[in-house]
């Protein structure tokens, strides 16, 4: 029989596994080592500097790119060069050569009017009737106190005379005839003084007849038969009479056609109204004073106006020929700054900073100005300028407004 050791043999063991040792390199020499520390520090501070110098230019692209933003943009145009002018036209306002109010003179009642709102007068035409009750009767009165006056001064230069007589053979003294002559001077005076009074009422009652002052047409009727009437100022104007032949035509030159304005010269009106027609006149007179407020010259044309066809109050335009060459742009209305200095510009200098130019306008043309001193057509203007625009500041131009300048 096999024994078990035969039946079971024995498995090999497994020898353990072989570490091979590292090789031995010798030891790195000093000066080799600091090499290498150095290489080291070397592109740690080459890798911190990029990294640096990549962050500074983050934050100056940032920094530009916040100041471009934080600098206003503006839309610029050129001023548009103006073609000479053959003439001026300017609004005008035409008014009555002569008006006044008329008032009475007396208290009373309206009795009667005679003429209407449009009624041609003439000098001295009767315009309404006042009833004086008042006045007439005061007047009875003052003339009954004459007649007392009269009576009295009758008696009194008898009396005076005789007693000077007496006086001669010194009948009487000389104190009472002194009294007697006296008492004739005083009625004397209260004669005189009854006259006055009665010439003054007198003339309050003739003013219970209006009449017209001068030649013109009637412009207004404030009054109707009954109402009450106040003499004076303080009552209710009566009537308003207008001379319209000739018409005053009052206008506002610019400064800058101020000397080629002068008295005598020809000019015309012209309304909307009435298209295709002018009415001849002439410069009468100027205010010879510059207004600060416009810096225009006040001008009045005188416009005969025989056939009535202008009407007192209208609206229309003069028509000078200054014969002046000013140089004139014209900008866009959008494009004015109004502030206590006065009318302005917001100009674009070569380095993009802004100055507020003060300037002098002409016409109004509605969605333009006429400019007459203060820029010239090479000027940038800036359109529809902020509130808080300053002299000096700093703007970008917005691209291309130049190309959609005014023209």
């Amino acid at each position: 029989m096999q024994t078990e050791q035969e039946t079971n043999p024995v498995e090999p063991r497994h020898a353990p596994p072989q570490v091979t040792p590292p090789p031995e390199l010798p030891p790195a020499s000093p000066r080799k080592a600091v090499i290498i520390v150095v290489l080291v520090v070397v592109v740690l501070a080459v890798s911190g500097a990029a990294s640096m110098l990549s962050r500074f230019r983050s934050a100056q692209a940032l920094a530009k790119e916040t100041d471009i933003v934080a600098v206003e943009t503006v839309l610029v145009v050129h001023p548009a060069l103006e073609k000479p002018d053959e003439e001026l036209v300017l609004p005008a306002s035409l008014q009555a050569y002569e008006e006044s109010p008329i008032y009475a003179r007396t208290n009373g009642y309206l009795l009667k009017w005679y003429l209407d709102i449009g009624s041609q007068v003439t000098k001295g035409e009767l315009l309404a009737d006042i009833d004086t009750p008042e006045v007439d009767q005061e007047l009875s009165q003052a003339r009954a106190t004459r007649q007392q006056a009269v009576a009295q001064l009758e008696i009194a230069k008898i009396s005076a005379e005789r007693w000077q007589n007496l006086r001669k053979t010194d009948s009487v003294s000389q104190q009472e005839t002194d009294t007697q002559v006296s008492a004739f001077q005083q009625a004397t005076a209260n004669l005189a003084a009854a006259e006055a009074n009665v010439r003054r009422l007198e003339e309050l009652e003739s003013f219970k007849h209006v009449y017209a002052p001068f030649t013109g047409v009637l412009v207004r009727r404030n009054v109707d038969p009954g109402a009450l009437i106040s003499a004076g100022g303080a009552g209710t104007e009566l009537f308003i009479l207008a001379k319209v032949d000739p018409l005053r035509v009052f206008t506002n030159v610019p400064q800058a056609y101020s000397p080629a304005i002068k008295d005598g010269m020809p000019a015309y009106i012209t309304l909307q109204e009435i298209p295709g027609r002018t009415f001849p006149g002439t410069v009468t007179r100027t205010a010879d004073a510059i207004d600060p407020a416009t810096r225009t010259l006040l001008t009045e044309v005188d416009v005969p106006n025989k056939d009535g066809r202008l009407l007192r109050g209208s609206f229309g335009e003069v028509h000078f020929k200054p014969k002046i060459n000013a140089a004139k742009v014209t900008v866009p209305v959008n494009a004015m700054i109004f502030r206590r200095e006065g009318a302005q510009l917001a100009v674009v200098g070569p380095d993009n900073k802004v100055e507020l130019r003060s300037i002098t306008i002409g016409r109004d043309y509605g969605t333009t100005l006429e400019i007459v001193d203060g820029v010239t057509v090479d000027d940038r203007i800036i359109v529809n300028p902020s509130d808080s625009l300053e002299n000096g500041q700093r703007v970008n131009v917005a691209s291309g407004s130049q190309e959609g300048a005014h023209s």
